[in-house]
């Protein structure tokens, strides 16, 4: 065995003579030189316990040295190689054609038109509120006035998830997917105190036969309005500016007198349509009037103090005259003929 000066300078020698070109190359100096193991240069610290007392001092200055020495050449080669592999360049064949992008994806017309009534709304000052789509029959009908033997009960229209037919007592045992936006608001009446300003953008259910004009379930946008000193006036004014600011300055609209238990006086909503022969007809889009006085107490509002309006809106027909839709069941088929006009 060497002594041991003589073993630290021959092992520089070795360092030095070793050649990294790979990374391979450079984990196997590691290995090699370095390594807590096996590493040469842990071999001659190993040696120090058995060097003279007075010798150990410069022999382990050395060895430190060396070990920094071959951890310099390690790191220097690991850059160097780093550096070389930035700067290949990758085989490419510049002759083949490049390729497409992507398309890009769109929103579906349906979720565009919900989108842009309920930011009008927004800009009138209403704020958004998303509920439920499973309801009690409570918040669906008993809370909006709707009577015990009312036609929209009848399972025919209402797909009912829990029914209790031998317990009349409370209607919340009943449970059913929501035909409608209305239920919000009880919901937003029972959680808050007045005023309310709120639209509701959902999808509700109805147990209908599926025809051109009818689907098993649609969207709607609700909204309510509760202050004092709510008026009829104020209603029709803001379906008004909607119309305008959605269907533009020239559409025509009128109201006509009709019939819902949450509202009274209700009303209909139509806009004039131009159709293909030029004749044009009216297209009823919404229903709306003064919330009812028991649909408030209900709610625990005072009727007395308070009135509002509330209105409900079909995005699935006003997105079938904006575009031209004659079959709704086109706006759920997902054809993508059909959703990359859009």
């Amino acid at each position: 065995m060497p002594e041991a000066p003589d073993a630290v300078e021959t092992l520089r020698r070795e360092i030095e003579a070793e050649t990294i070109e790979s990374e391979e190359e450079a984990e196997a100096f590691r290995i090699a030189y370095l390594g807590r193991k096996r590493g040469k240069i842990g071999a001659l610290f190993d040696r120090i316990p058995d060097l003279d007392p007075e010798a150990r001092p410069a022999f382990g200055k050395a060895v430190n040295a060396l070990q920094d020495d071959a951890q310099a050449k390690l790191e220097a080669a690991r850059e160097r190689l780093a550096d070389e592999e930035g700067d290949a360049l990758p085989e490419l064949d510049l002759t083949l054609p490049g390729r497409p992008p992507a398309p890009a994806g769109s929103l579906h017309p349906l979720v565009e038109t919900l989108d842009e009534v309920s930011g009008i709304f927004e800009r009138f000052g209403f704020s958004v509120a998303e509920g439920p789509e499973i309801e009690d029959d409570w918040h669906n009908f008993g809370a909006l006035n709707f009577p015990p033997d009312h036609p929209a009960r009848d399972m025919q229209d209402t797909f009912f998830l829990e029914k209790h037919e031998n317990d009349e007592s409370d209607e919340r045992l009943d449970v059913v997917l929501r035909t409608h936006t209305s239920p919000m608001q009880i919901r937003v009446m029972e959680e808050g105190e007045p005023p309310f300003r709120v639209v509701v953008p959902g999808r509700v259910y109805r147990n209908e036969a599926l025809s051109y004009k009818s689907y098993c379930l649609f969207y709607q946008v609700e909204g309510l309005y509760v202050d004092e000193g709510v008026s009829m006036g104020h209603l029709k004014q803001t379906l008004a500016l909607f119309a305008r600011s959605f269907f533009g300055d020239d559409v025509r609209t009128r109201f006509r007198p009709s019939y819902f238990p949450f509202t009274e006086p209700s009303a209909e909503m139509d806009v004039w349509w131009e159709t293909a022969d030029g004749a044009g007809q009216w297209m009823e889009i919404l229903g709306c009037g003064m919330v009812h006085p028991n649909v408030l107490e209900h709610a625990g509002v005072d009727p007395e103090q308070y009135t509002g309006y509330a209105f409900g809106m079909g995005i699935d027909r006003v997105t079938m005259l904006r575009h031209d839709i004659t079959d709704i069941r086109t706006l759920y088929e997902n054809d993508v003929r059909f959703l990359r006009q859009f």
